[in-house]
């Protein structure tokens, strides 16, 4: 035994067990073995920062602001559909039907399977009860009423995406887990059976029933806890049944490795990505709404097709921007393409085959801006709803766009789902890397 032993043991005795576990053994030795893996950390597709330098106070003095935390939260609740045996009683009519339960939770009926993406159930996306973005409105479903799913898929393991207790609760049921590389070690300390895990490198896929999943790029980063950063995996992930495929994006920034997964994996009949938290302080792993817009036309082969949905907003407030911005600029960005969109209600189920009808329900209670909302006429064909928050114009295809013109200034309301670190000093990244185990800030968020 080492003269360190007992120390670490302590540290891991004391150490909550919603931090998970660090990847060791077997699971470790495949990790060194991944493509994606250099130097003690996974890297990303292309180069990446957490944080763009010189950010830290700019995101303090917002996060403190008065004036800049308004609008980013609902003024009313939030209305939230609760679905019963007239939503889920039938199989879907066209063999495709997806239910978002918020942020970027999706339950998916396809092909005769159910597939749950990033469940989150629990009041705060944080490893503590006490601290740590609140959720702002109920879960539509209780996970005890929620039918038996064949497989959990995990993008990455932030706490808005990887939940202790929601998995804990699904693993009682028997599902499977496919997961990124790593990934495994937390479900493990979480008493997830071994062989419910699949974990996955990117390019890799496994067999639910029909279904085949695969784990792609994405640019991100990981981390939970004190651990050293970038030592799980992230993915975007793609679910091809018989007749239907997929796209969940899980958390990204905008790279050009989209068209190839779209080339490799497509065409797709749903893309589920994400489009809220942004911010200018950290514009390489989150998207904008635009960037979101330009994402699923570069998974089409750069001609939008399938019906996009968008995730990853609505339920915590994790950013700067006003809490409605991003359904309001995803819904022009799709007039601008000529795209499908699909905007439900939390909880509401749709079939992306059908002709989507935009309700922007979300109007009613958030913050109106500045100059009032735009028409609407209703339809994703032509919505008229244009840029309410001041949304930037759609970028070419092909290039990554800036961030928009009409985003606030960052906070650090981020850090307490993005892995309760804190960032470097310069928010800066060596290589490809994505950078350390540091959040897009430097102070862990306070309840929202």
């Amino acid at each position: 035994m080492t003269g360190s032993s007992p120390r670490r043991s302590l540290i891991t005795r004391l150490r909550p067990a919603s931090f998970g576990a660090d990847p060791a053994g077997e699971r470790l030795e495949r990790i060194r073995q991944s493509p994606q893996y250099a130097d003690g950390q996974f890297r990303n597709p292309v180069p990446t920062r957490t944080m763009l330098p010189g950010s830290a106070m700019p995101i303090l003095r917002t996060q403190l602001s008065r004036a800049d935390r308004a609008g980013r939260s609902p003024v009313a609740p939030i209305p939230v559909h609760r679905p019963d045996t007239a939503d889920w009683g039938q199989p879907p009519a066209s063999g495709l039907r997806l239910t978002w339960m918020g942020h970027a939770s999706v339950l998916a009926e396809i092909d005769g399977h159910r597939v749950l993406f990033d469940p989150v159930w629990g009041e705060r996306c944080s490893p503590f009860t006490f601290v740590g973005p609140r959720r702002l409105h109920p879960v539509p479903v209780p996970l005890t009423e929620l039918a038996r799913v064949d497989v959990v898929v995990i993008s990455h393991d932030h706490y808005d995406h990887l939940d202790m207790p929601s998995i804990r609760a699904l693993a009682r049921t028997g599902t499977r887990f496919a997961v990124p590389l790593g990934v495994g070690a937390d479900l493990e300390h979480w008493g997830v059976a071994a062989q419910q895990i699949t974990e996955l490198d990117w390019h890799e896929s496994t067999q639910v029933g029909a279904l085949t999943l695969t784990a792609t790029p994405a640019r991100h980063f990981c981390g939970r806890g004190l651990r050293g950063g970038m030592r799980t995996l992230w993915a975007s992930w793609v679910v091809a049944g018989p007749d239907h495929r997929i796209f969940h994006s899980g958390d990204t920034g905008y790279f050009p490795g989209f068209a190839d997964i779209g080339a490799q994996y497509g065409p797709f009949d749903a893309t589920m990505i994400q489009i809220g938290a942004y911010s200018e302080f950290w514009p390489e792993i989150h998207m904008t709404p635009e960037e979101g817009l330009l994402t699923h036309a570069d998974l089409s082969g750069g001609s939008p097709a399938g019906t996009l949905l968008p995730i990853h907003w609505g339920t915590f407030n994790l950013a700067p921007h006003p809490w409605a911005e991003p359904a309001e600029r995803t819904v022009a960005a799709a007039r601008e393409a000529g795209a499908k969109v699909a905007v439900p209600r939390p909880g509401a189920p749709f079939e992306p085959a059908a002709d989507q009808t935009v309700d922007p329900w979300w109007r009613a209670v958030a913050v109106p801006p500045a100059h009032g909302w735009p028409s609407s006429t209703g339809t994703t064909a032509e919505p008229a709803m244009g840029g309410a928050f001041g949304s930037a114009p759609s970028p070419a295809a092909g290039s990554a766009p800036s961030p928009a013109a009409g985003s606030t200034a960052g906070a650090a309301a981020g850090s307490a789902s993005e892995g309760f670190t804190t960032a470097p000093a310069d928010g800066s990244a060596t290589g490809t890397a994505s950078g350390s185990s540091a959040g897009p800030a430097t102070a862990t968020a306070p309840s929202s």
